[in-house]
């Protein structure tokens, strides 16, 4: 790109540049700030890609990723279903799922919760729940009348491993008349045989019985359920795996997927990694426009040198190309230190917030309103390139006019002044 001529001038006044205190300081003030711009846009990027990791990873590892639920009535072989469905290439598994929405009562305390009956060991297959258990076990699930609560349903209900506890459930029998539609609710006595922990609301609201617990007291039979739940191999494409999952059935069906109750989560991250995109990138076109003034005053400062070189025969793209270069190994400087920092301050992010959090006794996320209490970070290759392309052709950019206007030097004016 450079000939000889301009790479040799071009490094020349750079050294030479460095004698002018003023000059000096613009120079280095842009090559800082392009520096500082690359390494908070790796960085941010960096955790954004984390959060989205960890949405896919932790939170889906115990949010459904999708659910088919009957809409008029159970699903009455869910077996058979299940056999169909997974025969799409891209369900992993599959396990049934009653939902029941009902009040759990210990004493004078009253909470609201979600029982889920569920497969003791199919369960395991589309969720990481077992995982999470820190008190009891999972397979104690299967002991009768048992039940397994999150930990903020225990700690609202002042619960633990062991206790007894009255659920309260709607009189939803479709043989009653509507007189006994109103009847007092159904009451049934759990015992708490494990507690888990997962954070977030999911600890706040939903618990665990076995199927054939959920079975009877939803009146099914044997081979009843409400639905199924799937897992799938691409989390961020289970909708449309999902429809074609729900089109090889028979039966008339609600499809929910993730995104339903935790996508706002995603799209959120999304935006905040869009808008702090763009902002990073104004802040490095910012410290790269520092740039022209510098090369101004170096122009202005070389006016005698540029119409020597024009009157022994340089040409405009030789001289152009002369402050390009010395625009550019600003850009170059503050990419290569900038990514170096960026790169290194991602992956170690993690440990770093840790250390903070530390040091000064203090949590920046807490596992009660996130689904983490970690900052997570994860460093694409993809990020760090296209950020260090911005980067360079915004120093590229910024040169433009001021070299363009070293090439208007008339020589026979500036020389007369000499």
């Amino acid at each position: 790109m450079f000939n000889s001529l301009s790479l040799f001038l071009g490094i020349r006044y750079i050294k030479s540049r460095q004698k002018n205190g003023f000059a000096s300081f613009i120079s280095a003030s842009s090559t800082i700030g392009i520096a500082l711009g690359v390494t908070v846009l790796i960085v941010v990027l960096s955790a954004m890609n984390g959060f989205e990791r960890a949405l896919a990873k932790h939170l889906l590892s115990v949010v459904p990723h999708t659910e088919l639920i009957g809409v008029n009535e159970p699903m009455k072989n869910w077996q058979k279903e299940a056999q169909v469905i997974g025969q799409h290439p891209d369900v992993l598994a599959i396990a049934p799922i009653i939902k029941i929405q009902g009040m759990m009562q210990k004493k004078d305390q009253l909470k609201g919760v979600e029982l889920r009956g569920v497969n003791i060991e199919l369960e395991q297959q589309v969720s990481a729940i077992k995982q999470y258990v820190t008190e009891g076990k999972w397979q104690d699930l299967s002991n009768e009348n048992a039940v397994i609560i999150g930990s903020g349903i225990a700690k609202k209900l002042n619960l633990t491993v062991g206790d007894q506890v009255q659920i309260l459930l709607p009189n939803n029998n479709p043989q009653q008349d509507l007189a006994q539609q109103f009847a007092s609710p159904i009451k049934r006595y759990l015992n708490v045989v494990a507690i888990f922990n997962f954070g977030g609301v999911i600890d706040q609201s939903q618990s665990y019985i076995s199927l054939k617990l959920a079975q009877d007291l939803m009146n099914y039979n044997d081979g009843q359920v409400q639905g199924l739940r799937l897992t799938v191999n691409d989390v961020f494409n289970a909708p449309r795996i999902a429809r074609q999952a729900a089109v090889k059935t028979d039966h008339y069906l609600y499809i929910y997927d993730w995104t339903h109750v935790h996508g706002s989560l995603f799209n959120d991250i999304q935006l905040v990694r869009m808008v702090m995109y763009i902002v990073l990138v104004l802040v490095i076109a910012v410290a790269s426009f520092n740039i022209v003034s510098t090369l101004i005053m170096v122009v202005n400062e070389k006016k005698g040198d540029i119409a020597i070189l024009k009157t022994m025969g340089a040409s405009h793209y030789t001289i152009m190309l002369t402050f390009v270069l010395q625009g550019v190994m600003n850009g170059v400087v503050g990419c290569v230190v900038g990514g170096m920092l960026g790169c290194y301050l991602a992956l170690n992010l993690t440990n770093i917030i840790s250390f903070i959090e530390t040091s000064f006794q203090t949590k920046f996320l807490s596992s009660d309103i996130y689904f983490i209490d970690f900052l997570p970070s994860h460093l694409e290759s993809q990020d760090v390139i296209s950020t260090l392309v911005i980067a360079l052709l915004l120093s590229l950019v910024a040169t433009i006019y001021p070299a363009w206007r070293a090439t208007k030097i008339e020589p026979a004016q500036v020389l007369g002044q000499m």
